[in-house]
């Protein structure tokens, strides 16, 4: 991957997550007990960590304040592994600081006014440079915006920040900042902004629909977006613009890269968005469960082989991921499959089975295990939902019992007739 050069203006974001049961005694508003500080880079760091998640070695030019939460900027920056160039700045740390429950937004404050003090000293480092700009000041500083003529750019526009400089490859503004609402309002004032701003192409970024993009003076090309769930929009259009970035450095055409921006971000938002991104990247069960709880959600667990996935294992996992906010499948391990279903199972190793699952969007991790039952696995996730699929209607399910010592609850799912692996190997073996 080629270096990435990100200009712009950084904010911390912070996200209290709690958890709302009750109203205030004294007026008709939720009470928001014991919350959790999730903080993270916010505006162009945002985009700069994301970048940096990909692999890709990453410079933040951007302005910091020397406080308490400019420093805690520049930790959360350093341990993403973001290098940063900072032309300084005064005053106090801009924070957009979100009260959240149940996965949802109550409240947001925003506090703190930054004054830029420096500007570029010297050249920009080499790479190819994604400009995130947020409106407070850094990309009109003059000599930044005149090391930033004939280089390679995607620009992230702001209504409040800067016209992008002159011979930009891309970009990205969306539908809202392009004063567009209907697909041809879109087309329209992105064949216009292209013109006035000397752009290569222009791509307005539509949400759910996707990304319309006006390149040359042909028909607009329209990339839609695959139908995710999205709870929190957040980080979606830095997700877009980092993508884009990345893959035009990488050599894309600009086609390929707002197509692979436009599947990026959708699958950034059903993971949950920015504010997921506190959440660990291995996939060993336990991480997910603690991050989770950190922040009052419910842990489901589910569990089977999973040999041959089909039609009813997906319904089955779809309906427990949305018993809760994380998803945990415990997987039986070959050994313990060739003793429930005999020596000719499974057809499939226990590495691949969990990787098929972990590619579906329903599934946050997937635990492996060793025994005939997975009633040791459950003693250590201790989740708070046991969902199991199946006919188990006025029966008790076995692993009812353990999930009482901690006062979780096993339910039982509707599954589909008429789908099982058993039946797809015999029907494989007929034809």
């Amino acid at each position: 991957m080629r270096p990435l050069v990100v200009v712009g203006d950084t904010l911390l974001d912070r996200d209290l997550v709690g958890r709302v049961e009750r109203l205030c005694p004294d007026a008709p508003v939720p009470v928001l007990d014991d919350p959790t500080d999730l903080a993270r880079p916010g505006g162009a760091g945002l985009a700069a960590l994301l970048a940096a998640r990909d692999g890709r070695e990453v410079v933040l030019v951007t302005a910091l304040v020397r406080d308490a939460a400019g420093e805690e900027l520049r930790t959360l920056l350093d341990e993403a592994g973001v290098q940063l160039l900072d032309l300084g700045a005064e005053g106090s740390t801009v924070e957009k600081v979100r009260v959240r429950s149940g996965g949802r937004s109550l409240l947001r404050l925003d506090r703190g006014a930054a004054h830029l003090t420096g500007d570029l000293d010297g050249e920009l480092p080499p790479g190819e440079t994604l400009v995130s700009d947020y409106g407070r000041g850094v990309t009109s500083l003059p000599r930044l915006r005149a090391a930033l003529a004939g280089r390679r750019i995607v620009w992230d526009p702001h209504p409040r920040g800067a016209c992008p400089t002159t011979g930009c490859v891309l970009i990205t503004p969306n539908a809202a900042e392009a004063g567009a609402g209907s697909l041809a309002e879109a087309a329209q004032r992105a064949a216009e902004l292209r013109s006035e701003w000397g752009a290569g192409a222009v791509a307005v970024t539509l949400g759910a629909r996707g990304a319309l993009l006006v390149q040359g003076d042909g028909t607009p090309s329209v990339y839609p977006a695959p139908a995710v769930p999205c709870a929190d929009p957040c980080g979606a259009g830095d997700r877009f613009a980092a993508t884009a970035a990345g893959l035009l450095a990488d050599g894309a055409l600009v086609s390929e890269a707002v197509s692979g921006a436009v599947a990026a971000a959708a699958a950034f938002v059903a993971e949950g968005g920015a504010a997921a991104l506190d959440a660990p990247t291995t996939h060993d069960g336990v991480d997910v469960v603690a991050h989770t709880r950190a922040t009052r959600g419910t842990v489901v667990a589910t569990g089977g082989c999973f040999d041959l996935l089909h039609a009813g294992h997906v319904a089955v996992l779809e309906q427990a991921r949305a018993l809760g906010d994380c998803l945990v499948v415990l997987l039986n391990s070959d050994d313990s499959v060739r003793r429930l279903k005999g020596p000719s199972r499974p057809l499939q190793a226990a590495a691949d089975r969990a990787r098929v699952l972990l590619a579906l969007g329903c599934v946050d991790d997937v635990v492996v295990f060793d025994e005939d039952t997975p009633v040791r696995a459950l003693q250590e996730l201790r989740p708070d939902v046991w969902a199991k699929g199946g006919d188990y209607a006025g029966a008790v399910l076995a692993e009812a019992e353990v999930l009482q010592r901690w006062g979780g609850q096993a339910v039982a799912l509707p599954y589909l007739e008429g789908r099982s692996t058993s039946l797809l190997i015999r029907e494989a073996s007929r034809a």
